[in-house]
């Protein structure tokens, strides 16, 4: 059952809220009236709806439009961040979840906002802030962290068994072979059902499982093996093709910017 929590707009056009998680913990499957940006400074957390799941690394974040059904599973020490926007704030706000790239101004805005009153003039820094909030949501880039789910249940099952064995070698005739169909159908059902190509959902539920060990602090040569590179160097040419840095370097990179 989905518990329902509203929030307070008369006032405001979006409630800011800060909370840090601990390397394990979970938010059961609720939703709210309104939008929300989950933004994380630390950690990473993974949101499941029932169209898929999302994966939000150190400085990214994961937009959820307004009634949203979603849970959260918290990896690493988690410093969020978080939103919640009234969905008649402006007309434009993105129409579905998508994982985004928080630029730095949306962060110190975001941060900045904690320190608000609820009650504000015309004109004042506040309405300022928070306006310029809306502005920054409305061009934020989006990331390609997202796992969507099919909608057939022949297609789930073999999703859950890639995700349950990330490491084995998933190839487009390994998996028409399991389903007993030709690659082409499958090719062509995975495609429209997803919105992704087969062999970019094995590389997302990949990089979804190595962004969490990575969290955990596990080294890039174990992650790599394990999830069926032939080496290490092989791993982080697709995490820095993906993310733009390497493996090794990008949650320090994170903890340098600092929390606050």
């Amino acid at each position: 059952m989905s518990k329902r929590l509203n929030f307070d707009f008369s006032h405001r056009p979006l409630v800011p809220y800060a909370h840090d998680y601990t390397h394990g913990e979970a938010e059961p499957w609720h939703h709210h009236d309104c939008a929300q940006l989950i933004h994380t400074l630390s950690g990473v957390v993974r949101v499941e709806t029932l169209q898929g799941s999302w994966i939000v690394p150190p400085s990214r974040g994961v937009w959820l439009p307004a009634g949203t059904q979603h849970a959260l599973h918290i990896v690493g020490a988690v410093a969020a961040r978080t939103v919640f926007v009234d969905p008649l704030a402006r007309a434009d706000l993105p129409a579905s979840c998508q994982v985004v790239q928080v630029s730095p101004l949306l962060r110190e805005l975001i941060v900045s906002a904690l320190a608000l009153p609820e009650q504000y003039g015309s004109g004042s820094r506040a309405e300022r802030i928070y306006e310029l909030i809306l502005d920054e949501i409305r061009v934020m880039d989006v990331l390609p962290f997202g796992l969507a789910w099919p909608e057939s249940e022949r297609l789930r099952t073999l999703c859950q068994r890639i995700q349950q064995a990330p490491g084995e070698e998933w190839t487009l005739a390994r998996a028409a072979s399991h389903l007993c169909v030709a690659e082409r159908t499958l090719a062509r059902h995975f495609t429209r059902e997803t919105g992704l190509q087969f062999s970019d959902w094995v590389r997302r539920a990949r990089l979804s499982v190595a962004l969490a060990r990575l969290a955990q602090g596990e080294s890039v040569l174990t992650i790599a093996l394990d999830l069926g590179y032939d080496s290490p160097s092989a791993f982080s040419a697709m995490f820095r093709r993906v993310l733009g840095v390497t493996p090794a370097n990008y949650f320090p990179a994170a903890e340098k910017r600092g929390l606050r």
